[in-house]
């Protein structure tokens, strides 16, 4: 392989990205929905917000299930039809772009920082391409549209999702279930669009998972001693933050479905613990654990820094005790202002630095921040247990 390959990670940091590829991507390219670098955002997030729920609310005024009144749940009503497509669309859009520019300089970090030996730039490299070519796979979208519609729709949202109840989309009767023509638009586009939106999403996040894994297979050049406590990889820490637009979107889809279920079905938000528990857990999950890919390297880091400078402290230390308390020292030569007193504090701040890495580049604000994200969308609903005036002085009781 050429030198000038070699060195593209460096010169080129812009290819690696998570969304520039597959072929919606390209789709929106010739639609003129997006450029090169996911520009024209507005346009998209236009485009895919109303493509789905514009539909819906034109055929559910034409057929009359609209306004309240004209069945259990009308659109108006809705709630969680307007949270998907009015809310966590467009956050799933711009996640895109905040992912792109965070994710781009990835690659300049892990050579700007000399963490990848020369010996192992190839399979660096071929990380690199992996990446590539799994993004822009036809196949992998191909297979996620048939998942929607083999699983998400007709199993998944008719049996757990759906609301148990005469809706704008169905009525059921003792005959069955019929659909209207709002509630066809909804099972065969709506759905399918938001249900392949979030799991070319996953797909994304295990393109970036099994790329950390193979970088983590290689020997990388972590020192024990670097501030950032995980041997030189914090910056990677920062890349959780590219994906609170994501978290955000999965608290304000759930959201919605505690909204409906409240307002249609007589429910209480404490019912949904659970729930709420597990989908933060899940994006928490989602978001860091490729990271952990990483802890069996920065473990042997760890182990071999604290015996190296172990072993450098004890040498050091019985030389310092044999110069200044053994009478060791050249007569006349000052302690105070001594440069050895200063060589054994940066010692110790050395060593407690190796003591205190950690096994993942993972930071307590970063989970806070994407705890606080998906738990957002669902503060609104504390409103349904308690009037905003009494919220309010609880909240203000807390704070102040």
């Amino acid at each position: 392989m050429s030198m000038s390959k070699l060195s593209q990670p460096t010169q080129e940091p812009t290819d690696f990205s998570l969304v520039l590829g597959g072929p919606l991507y390209q789709l929106f390219r010739r639609a003129h929905l997006s450029g090169a670098a996911l520009d024209l955002l507005r346009r998209r997030v236009a485009v895919l917000a109303l493509l789905p729920w514009l539909p819906l609310a034109v055929l559910a005024a034409l057929e009359g299930r609209f306004l309240p009144g004209t069945a259990a749940v009308p659109f108006l009503l809705d709630v969680e039809v307007h949270v998907r497509y009015l809310l966590a669309v467009p956050l799933m859009v711009v996640a895109e772009l905040v992912v792109h520019q965070r994710m781009r300089v990835v690659l300049k970090q892990f050579v700007g920082r000399e963490l990848i030996p020369d010996a192992e730039r190839t399979r660096f490299e071929a990380a690199v391409e992996s990446v590539v070519r799994l993004r822009n796979s036809v196949l992998a979208e191909i297979l996620m549209i048939a998942l929607v519609y083999g699983v998400g729709v007709f199993i998944v949202w008719r049996n757990y999702v759906a609301l148990d109840a005469n809706t704008w989309y169905e009525t059921t009767s003792a005959a069955g279930t019929r659909f209207s023509l709002a509630g066809m638009w909804y099972g065969y586009v709506s759905l399918p669009l938001f249900q392949f939106l979030l799991l070319r999403w996953y797909f994304r996040v295990f393109i970036w998972a099994r790329f950390l894994w193979q970088v983590s297979r290689i020997e990388l050049k972590l020192v024990p001693t670097h501030p950032d406590r995980v041997g030189g990889l914090g910056f990677l820490a920062n890349t959780a933050y590219a994906f609170l637009p994501l978290a955000l979107a999965h608290g304000a889809v759930l959201a919605g479905m505690f909204a409906n279920r409240i307002l249609h079905l007589g429910a209480k938000l404490p019912e949904f613990k659970a729930e709420i528990v597990l989908m933060l857990f899940f994006v928490q999950f989602l978001v860091f654990s490729p990271l952990f890919a990483f802890a069996a390297q920065l473990a042997r880091t760890k182990r071999t820094g604290l015996g190296e400078y172990g072993s450098l402290a004890a040498r050091y230390v019985r030389e310092f005790d044999g110069k200044w308390l053994r009478g060791g020292a050249p007569s006349g030569e000052p302690l105070v202002g001594t440069a050895d007193l200063q060589s054994l504090a940066d010692l110790g701040n050395s060593f407690e630095v190796v003591k205190g890495m950690r096994f993942a580049p993972v930071t307590r604000d970063a989970i806070l921040q994407l705890a606080a994200a998906t738990l957002l969308p669902v503060v609104p609903l504390l409103l349904t247990m308690m009037p905003w005036d009494e919220l309010l002085k609880r909240l203000f009781r807390m704070v102040f």
